[in-house]
């Protein structure tokens, strides 16, 4: 039984929350066209639903960790725009101190923890995070991401082992978009259906459409109570689709145009517009304001990233250890 009801706040924040991840996700790629961006660049369009449907039910003090699709992630948990473009720019005034960039975002205060490059090292972390709350009496629950490549990693098992030993407050989530890469998950793996992969360690899993905010909501809020009543790990594989390639110098010669447009027909944010239509829960003008609100939101971030300084030399030597005065860091 649903402990948070969906509202027509619900839809309507859903549709303000996609829409953001959505438009700045497009520019973030027009700028790395222009080279404003630089190294790696793993846009998030089309998977929106997955992180919209999980923010609807968790609270603030709840934390968040993933791999390195991560930008949409940092704005869903609540790290400003400003912050987010700002690190892709390398700035000073980004959420890792332009230290991280695409890959390795991080803040804190919104309780999300990266932002991780090496598949799959976030699993075991999350884990970490969870045990770290039920050791500390905490009743917060740790959602921890990973794509269906990470699947295929040994530290899954000995986490999935774990968590389940003891019952730690953790949800994993499979974002799977079909592809690790370029590759299908039907040439990497025996396990066509990745959610089958947390039976053998008695946590319950189950496979959700990961372009139905509804369908994500609803199972989420099913896992988050069972964390928090002590009830220990659910896994969830969302079964959703990136429009674009796996980074941003990938020429997706992998599938079709056909397949492409065919997950676009269920555009998660289409999809939660015509509901709100239907439903009468906005007009025409609301779409339009909305529409200017998350432009005029994007504009400020690129100005603001723009305008802000690059980090000082000195910074190579800071956030290195947490002991500040460390022997082996030389300035």
């Amino acid at each position: 039984m649903s402990s948070v009801a969906i509202t027509k706040d619900t839809y309507l924040h859903w549709y303000e929350s996609m829409l953001l991840m959505r438009k700045f996700e497009e520019k973030a790629g027009q700028l790395y066209g222009q080279q404003k961006i630089r190294g790696f660049c793993h846009l998030y369009i089309g998977q929106e639903a997955v992180l919209a449907g999980a923010m609807s039910v968790i609270r603030h003090d709840d934390s968040m960790i993933t791999a390195y699709r991560d930008h949409a992630h940092a704005l869903a948990k609540g790290t400003h725009p400003n912050a987010v473009m700002a690190e892709l720019y390398g700035k000073a005034t980004g959420c890792s101190k332009g230290k991280g960039g695409s890959m390795h975002m991080f803040d804190k205060e919104n309780h999300f923890y990266g932002g991780h490059g090496i598949v799959g090292g976030q699993i075991p972390m999350g884990a970490g995070i969870a045990f770290a709350n039920k050791y500390s009496g905490r009743d917060n629950v740790n959602i921890c991401y990973m794509g269906d490549g990470a699947v295929r990693q040994g530290a899954l098992t000995e986490t999935f082992n774990m968590a389940s030993l003891w019952k730690l407050p953790v949800i994993f989530v499979c974002e799977n978009n079909g592809y690790a890469m370029g590759t299908s998950l039907a040439r990497t793996t025996i396990q066509h259906d990745i959610y089958k992969l947390g039976l053998p360690y008695d946590i319950p899993s189950s496979a959700v459409d990961g372009m139905d905010p509804v369908a994500v909501h609803n199972a989420m809020d099913e896992a988050i109570q069972r964390a928090r009543k002590g009830d220990g790990p659910t896994f969830l594989e969302m079964r959703t689709y990136r429009y674009k390639g796996h980074s941003m110098s990938d020429p997706q010669k992998y599938r079709t145009k056909d397949e492409v447009e065919s997950y676009k027909a269920k555009d998660p944010i289409e999809t939660v517009k015509q509901t709100i239509v239907a439903e009468k829960y906005a007009d025409d003008k609301w779409f339009e304001e909305m529409d200017e609100k998350i432009k005029a939101i994007v504009d400020e971030s690129v100005k603001f990233s723009e305008e802000s300084p690059w980090p000082e030399a000195s910074e190579l030597y800071t956030d290195v250890y947490v002991q500040k005065d460390y022997p082996y860091i030389k300035n």
